[in-house]
């Protein structure tokens, strides 16, 4: 006889201010990738899709977007954080890009949790301040951000 464990993320009980979470695996961002999201977002930016333009910038070659770096910042924590255990996202601030993602790089995110606190006006339920922090391959921070998110109490 097997028993089964079905992959969650935390209840508010669980988790703990100042403690890193470590997401793993990381994420190469690749050129298609890229492309699809600035497209599918009707984000027609050269910067992100015209690579002979770019080549003539001060980076030198197209920087993956922004918004699809902050949603895989975010993104790679839910298996560990919120998988079930979300209510909702309540806000995001702080949101800092102090260095390019390239294509071929590969990002590497955490999550320290800054605060947590229970809901005044939704019982079962708690406010859960987390900051997010991606750095490339080679340690370099390119991405922060803070969310507030609503997460459930242990049943």
């Amino acid at each position: 006889m097997t028993r089964d464990i079905e992959q969650r993320g935390l209840y508010y009980e669980e988790l703990e201010p100042d403690v890193r979470y470590v997401h793993r695996p990381g994420r190469t961002m690749t050129e298609a990738d890229n492309v699809l999201f600035s497209t599918l977002t009707m984000n027609p930016q050269a910067l992100h899709l015209d690579a002979a333009w770019s080549a003539e910038q001060p980076f030198g070659q197209r920087l993956v977007n922004s918004m699809m770096t902050l949603a895989v910042l975010v993104g790679s924590s839910v298996a560990q954080l919120t998988q079930g255990t979300i209510v909702a996202n309540l806000g995001l601030t702080d949101v800092r890009f102090p260095h390019p993602l390239f294509h071929g790089d590969t990002l590497y995110c955490d999550t320290v949790v800054v605060g947590k606190r229970l809901s005044a006006t939704r019982p079962g339920e708690g406010v859960v301040t987390l900051e997010h922090t991606g750095r490339n391959q080679d340690d370099v921070v390119v991405a922060t951000a803070t969310r507030s998110v609503l997460f459930r109490c242990r049943p």
